[in-house]
């Protein structure tokens, strides 16, 4: 990384287009400030882009280029990744229009490993429509999980509130099974290196909330709280994590006591996404935590109901930009203080 603060090039994949993605993009640029932070790159094509421009009022204005070397800096670029029109329909399904948004995603994700651009921001895609021969993950988190190093963990980011998943887009009833020492022990040091690194935290809170109902109330309601987390919860913090739990999930939101830690970790997805999204008020962002590259997403789907209609509220996309900015120059700066007691070291020698 190592590349100065300035001039941040935030590749964006398009995402369904027949959904709200394209429309929260181009409206978080249409405020002309946000190119002083960053130079914005949209794989898709720039006809597309101007036939989506035309659904809703816009001054914004972009420029096309058919290779990422002619990238302009403070300017809206569109990297023409396909030449032949799509037929675009606001609201449908439409597997053809899933083809395009994998194009899209993968050919930026591949931009993102060769450091032609230094952070992707995601708009939100179909997971039905997505799937092919291809292309046969869940979501964007699974691939680019196979695709970058490290390991990656859903963490939702709103400000100060941070909320991290032991397990994700895992059915409910297989979620005990999947609790493993080996895999919360992994995913608590991942979040513990993220808020480090990525958000300038020095010696980070970290709270757990329980499985079961009161976690478990002594084994009467389930006994994976007592005999999983609260031992190994235990073993972690006592080599060296300030790791607290399991919490009783039902009062953790609403008493604020969420209030008290850097981050709060959810043994599963609708356990911290619910109470999420009631408080971060559609500006909430999903970040994917744990590998070498920064990528963030808006916290809401393709809005199919409202797409073309002029309706998308863009906060979310813009927050996802915002973050992915801040990590990005976190992550140099840890970088450079984390390297100078080797130079220093060197010099002693």
């Amino acid at each position: 990384m190592n590349k100065k603060a300035e001039n941040i090039i935030v590749g964006i994949s398009v995402g369904d287009l027949n959904g709200i993605g394209s429309e929260v993009i181009l409206k978080t640029f249409e405020d002309s400030r946000m190119l002083e932070l960053c130079t914005p790159v949209i794989f898709a094509n720039a006809k597309i882009l101007s036939f989506v421009k035309k659904s809703f009022t816009s001054t914004v204005q972009f420029h096309g280029v058919d290779k990422l070397d002619q990238i302009i800096p403070g300017k809206v670029n569109v990297y023409n990744l396909w030449k032949e029109g799509v037929d675009i329909n606001f609201g449908t399904n439409d597997e053809k229009i899933g083809e395009y948004a994998i194009k899209s995603f993968v050919a930026a994700t591949k931009a993102l490993k060769e450091d032609l651009i230094d952070v992707l921001v995601t708009a939100p895609i179909n997971k039905y429509n997505i799937q092919s021969e291809d292309f046969k993950f869940p979501g964007h988190t699974d691939y680019l999980d196979q695709e970058l190093e490290g390991n990656a963990l859903m963490m939702m980011v709103q400000d100060n509130l941070r909320v991290g998943l032991l397990t994700d887009h895992v059915p409910l009833n297989q979620v005990s099974s999947h609790l493993t020492e080996e895999l919360i022990v992994r995913k608590i040091e991942t979040i513990k290196k993220s808020l480090i690194q990525d958000f300038s935290i020095v010696k980070p809170k970290i709270a757990v909330l329980g499985l079961n109902p009161h976690c478990g109330d002594g084994g009467v309601i389930g006994k994976e709280d007592d005999l999983v987390l609260k031992p190994v919860l235990k073993k972690i913090f006592d080599s060296g994590t300030l790791v607290f739990g399991p919490f009783s999930a039902d009062g953790f939101f609403g008493s604020g006591q969420y209030e008290k830690y850097d981050a709060v970790v959810a043994t599963y997805h609708d356990q911290g996404l619910i109470p999420f999204k009631t408080l971060s008020f559609g500006k909430g962002v999903n970040y994917t935590a744990g590998l070498n590259r920064v990528r963030t997403s808006p916290d809401h789907g393709t809005g199919y109901d409202i797409a073309g209609k002029d309706m998308a509220d863009f906060n979310s996309f813009k927050e996802a930009v915002y973050l992915a900015l801040d990590i990005f120059r976190s992550r140099n700066q840890y970088e450079e203080i984390s390297e100078k007691p080797l130079k220093i070291k060197e010099k002693q020698l």
